[in-house]
């Protein structure tokens, strides 16, 4: 999208506040941006930022199992709409004070940030099939870990699910997806398990039909609103875990 818009670090740093270093990293996979940040890019860039933060909330989970946080400016470096000593400003030399990063440390998290964006572009673009073996993780990235029990999700009008909700280790489930890192879109088992949580805390959805339409959207930007998440309506890992509980 940079470079897209024709837009230069000096550029990025005059239009949205973030300096022209805290860009080069953020561009080149040194550190996590943080969530405004790719705001203000996809508002510099004139598009709607809904798909790219939905691929930093997916990035910003995977950053957080390998120990990692979103960028924060260090001592002496600048923050927002500001600059470091001995930092490039519009019109000025190129910074020679960036520090060394571990190449092992910006491979894996360059890693994890392209597998990130891989797995949500798969499940925007269409649903996980049913079946397959793999583990509990492999489990909870297809399309219903139950669904093998429920069969191929079709959507048919006026047809709604009941919702068991039962808790075990902690977590709420309703029978229909054990997933916690799902993007929902598409009609599936994981949108009626999310249907059916939304509803057992109180957000009622309509029924629970598999379809996110409008009334599951405004559910979850209510259920995001109580719990202190960005209202944007789309259930993510942050959003599955406080449907989990």
């Amino acid at each position: 999208m940079k470079d897209r818009s024709g837009l230069g670090l000096s550029s990025l740093e005059s239009k949205t506040g973030y300096s022209r270093s805290s860009w080069e990293r953020y561009l080149n996979g040194k550190a996590l941006p943080p969530r405004q940040a790719v705001e203000e890019l996809a508002r510099v860039g004139g598009v709607e930022p809904t798909r790219l933060l939905v691929l930093h909330e997916v990035a910003e989970a995977a950053w957080r199992e390998r120990g990692g946080t979103a960028d924060v400016p260090a001592p002496g470096e600048s923050a927002p709409g500001e600059s470091a000593p001995g930092e490039s400003v519009p019109g000025g030399e190129p910074s020679t004070a960036s520090a060394p990063r571990s190449r092992s440390l910006l491979i894996g998290i360059c890693a994890a940030v392209a597998l990130g964006a891989l797995l949500v572009g798969l499940l925007i673009a269409a649903p996980w099939k049913d079946g397959g073996g793999g583990g509990k993780g492999a489990a909870e990235t297809r399309h219903g870990a139950a669904g093998s029990s429920h069969g191929t999700f079709a959507y048919r009008p006026g047809k709604t699910y009941p919702c068991p909700v039962k808790r075990e280790n902690g977590r709420a489930y309703a029978g229909y997806s054990t997933t916690r890192t799902a993007i929902l879109s598409q009609p599936g088992w994981d949108v009626v398990e999310a249907q059916c949580l939304l509803r057992h805390l109180g957000f009622d959805p309509g029924g629970a039909d598999g379809v996110y339409g409008e009334n599951t959207t405004r559910a979850v930007k209510r259920l995001q609103k109580k719990a202190g998440l960005p209202t944007d309506g789309i259930v993510g890992p942050h959003t599955w875990q406080v449907l989990r509980g």
